[in-house]
C-alpha cells in the first residue's frame, strides 16, 4: 500500500478579495472610479488616506505574501528592479505578464513558478488579474536551493497541486500556535526544495546566448555597485564593451536601456530607504552615491513625480 506525499488541495491563500479596476485605471491613465458628486452639508467627512503598506522586510524571516499585496501602493513595488538578501519563489496561479531577472525579460502565465536566488536583481508585472504568492525563504540553511534563477511553466495538474499544497501547509504552520509549528514549516521548506530539484531539468534558465550572458553579468555588477555612483560607461568598461553595445544588449534582452535599469534600481532603493528608515534625505543621497542632495532630488522627482520629502510624507 502506497501513501501519496502530496495532495492537490486548492490554495485559499491565493483568493484575495481585492476590488477590480480597469486596466487603464491600473496603469494610471484614468481614474478607477467616476468622480464623486459634490457632498451635501450633512455628508460625513472622508477618512484620511491609509498609508502605503511597507515593503516586505528583508530581515531574513520566512514568510508568504500574496502577489496582489506586494503590488499595493504602486506598480513600482513589484516592477522596479530590486533584490533580496535571501531567495524568493513566486508562484503565479492566475494572470499573465512579464518578469525580468538578471537583465533578461520573458513572459509568465498561470501556473508559473519563478525562483530568484538571493542577491539577484529582478522585477515583474502584476496586473489586476495576477494572483499567486511570493515565498521569502529567509535565513533557512541546508535546503540545497539553486544558485541560478529558474522559470518553471508547470503545465501538469499533479505538480501544480503538489506545489500549491506545500505552500498551503507552510502558511498554515506559520499561522499556527501549535508546538513545533516553526520546525514543521521548515520541514515543508525541505519538501519544497525537493520539488524544485525534481523539476529543475524543465526550467528556463535564460543563460543561453551571448546577449543574455552579457545582460546577466551587467545585472550582477549593477547589483553589487549601484550605490557607488558609477555610470553606464563605468560598467561597460568593466565588462569590456562600449556603452552603446551594452545599451543595445539590454534593449534586446529586456526592452530597456542599460541606463534605465541602473536608474530604476537606484530609485527603488531610494524609495525603500525613504519609507523604511528615518535617514535624512541628504544621507539617503550620500549612501546612494549621488553627487549632491540637490541632484538626488532632481533625479528622484524625474522618476517618480515627487520630491523625496513629498514621497516620504505620502508614500
Amino acid at each position: 500500500m502506497s501513501t501519496k506525499l502530496f495532495s492537490a488541495t486548492p490554495l485559499s491563500l491565493f483568493a484575495d478579495r481585492l476590488p477590480k479596476t480597469s486596466e487603464a485605471a491600473a496603469k494610471g491613465t484614468e481614474p478607477a472610479t467616476k468622480p464623486a458628486r459634490k457632498p451635501k452639508a450633512t455628508t460625513r467627512p472622508q477618512e484620511p488616506r491609509r498609508p502605503a503598506q511597507p515593503l516586505p522586510a528583508d530581515d531574513g524571516g520566512l514568510r508568504l505574501v500574496p502577489i496582489q499585496r506586494l503590488a499595493q501602493g504602486g506598480r513600482w513595488r513589484v516592477e522596479a528592479m530590486r533584490s533580496y538578501s535571501h531567495p524568493v519563489l513566486y508562484w503565479f496561479t492566475r494572470g499573465q505578464g512579464r518578469v525580468t531577472i538578471g537583465g533578461v525579460t520573458r513572459g509568465y502565465g498561470a501556473h508559473n513558478a519563478i525562483f530568484v536566488p538571493g542577491g539577484a536583481m529582478h522585477g515583474f508585472e502584476a496586473g489586476p488579474q495576477s494572483f499567486g504568492v511570493a515565498l521569502f525563504f529567509g535565513r533557512e540553511e541546508g535546503l540545497d536551493l539553486p544558485s541560478d534563477p529558474m522559470h518553471l511553466r508547470v503545465r501538469d495538474a499533479i505538480p501544480q497541486g503538489e506545489l500549491s499544497n506545500i505552500l498551503d501547509q507552510i502558511q498554515r504552520e506559520l499561522e499556527s500556535a501549535k508546538p513545533g509549528h516553526e520546525r514543521a514549516a521548515r520541514h515543508y521548506l525541505g519538501l519544497l526544495s525537493v520539488w524544485i530539484e525534481r523539476h529543475a531539468d524543465s526550467a528556463e534558465s535564460g543563460r543561453s546566448g551571448a546577449y543574455q550572458r552579457l545582460a546577466r553579468r551587467y545585472a550582477e555588477l549593477l547589483e553589487d555597485g549601484f550605490r557607488s555612483g558609477q555610470g553606464v560607461s563605468d560598467y561597460a568598461r568593466s565588462l569590456g564593451v562600449t556603452p552603446t553595445h551594452l545599451t543595445r544588449v539590454c534593449n534586446k534582452t529586456c526592452g530597456r536601456s542599460a541606463s534605465d535599469l541602473l536608474h530604476d534600481r537606484v530609485i527603488f532603493e531610494a524609495r525603500r530607504m525613504l519609507l523604511e528608515t528615518r535617514l535624512p534625505v541628504a544621507k539617503v543621497s550620500e549612501q546612494l552615491g549621488f553627487a549632491s542632495p540637490a541632484y538626488f532630488t532632481r533625479a528622484f522627482q524625474h522618476r517618480t513625480g515627487k520630491t523625496p520629502s513629498a514621497f516620504r510624507r505620502g508614500g
